[in-house]
């Protein structure tokens, strides 16, 4: 099993760098996006682990993780970003029948979406918040995940939050879980954990944590946070976390689950992405200023 990831991994590296022609769309998407900033994967490393391995209707299948390192060159500037993808390989008598990515849903819908209540009379708190920190807290923590926290399978908005604290962000609302924004004892808010409810938070809030919406992601800085609506059906899906810039002055991104960080803030790439994604720029405001 170990040689037979060892080769797919090695192919994996090869699609990325284009030594080796690919049907892989998200390897495809991925060199389009780069070909539209002027970037290119000059070296892509692989590290696989495997997870389990079964047999099912007679094919043998691997469950295996892919920590890839890319070196991406634009201009004269260079960056690594980094991804762990999830995949699943099955093999027949012929030898590999499937290698796949096991994508992220992120468009299961939760009840707790859009239960997020307007503080009628809001304590003002004075705060600063340190984007250094959270972007060092985001670089610490994006491949794993802080013990301190509860752990979710869909991790992105609970990872983002915890950026945000490590800010300075300060908490409010407890212990009413539609209302503010916090994270106690085992308990939090849905704003703090549910996609959709962090943006419609962020859009309202005028005590505690605060953001401003601009229209260019270029006017973002180390810190703020970008929501993402997939479909473009309203609801907002995944959140990221800004901890780097490119050549031109466009975001990177950290994120959770689809860990990944300095990725390109617009998604492209993404196995979740469509023609209809919607975006949402929050620039998080503090009284330091």
């Amino acid at each position: 099993m170990r040689k037979q990831l060892q080769k797919m991994l090695e192919r994996k590296v090869s699609e990325f760098v284009g030594e080796k022609k690919t049907k892989d769309e998200k390897v495809l998407r991925k060199r389009e996006a780069m070909s539209k900033r002027n970037a290119d994967i000059v070296k892509t490393h692989a590290i696989g682990k495997i997870s389990k391995a079964e047999t099912e209707d007679g094919y043998r299948q691997l469950y295996y993780q892919v920590h890839l390192k890319h070196l991406i060159k634009q201009g004269e500037h260079l960056y690594v970003e980094e991804e762990l993808e999830r995949r699943k390989a099955s093999f027949g008598k012929k030898g590999l029948y499937e290698d796949a990515e096991l994508p992220v849903d992120f468009t299961i819908k939760t009840s707790e979406d859009d239960l997020v209540e307007e503080d009628r009379d809001p304590v003002m708190e004075r705060y600063t918040y340190d984007r250094l920190k959270v972007v060092q807290y985001a670089e610490r923590w994006w491949d794993e995940y802080n013990p301190a926290y509860q752990k979710f399978d869909v991790d992105c908005t609970n990872y983002v939050s915890q950026c945000l604290h490590a800010g300075g962000a300060p908490m409010r609302g407890h212990p009413n879980r539609s209302r503010g924004w916090w994270y106690r004892s085992k308990n939090w808010s849905f704003s703090w954990t549910v996609a959709n409810a962090l943006k419609t938070y962020l859009q309202h809030s005028t005590a505690g944590l605060r953001a401003r919406e601009v229209e260019d992601p270029q006017e973002l800085q180390l810190g703020d946070v970008i929501c993402y609506d997939f479909q473009g059906d309203g609801r907002f899906d995944h959140n990221t976390v800004v901890t780097g810039k490119d050549a031109y002055g466009m975001p990177l991104v950290n994120a959770h689950t689809y860990n990944s960080r300095m990725r390109y803030w617009a998604y492209e790439d993404s196995s979740a992405y469509t023609s209809n994604i919607q975006y949402k720029f929050f620039h998080i405001v503090d009284d330091s200023l």
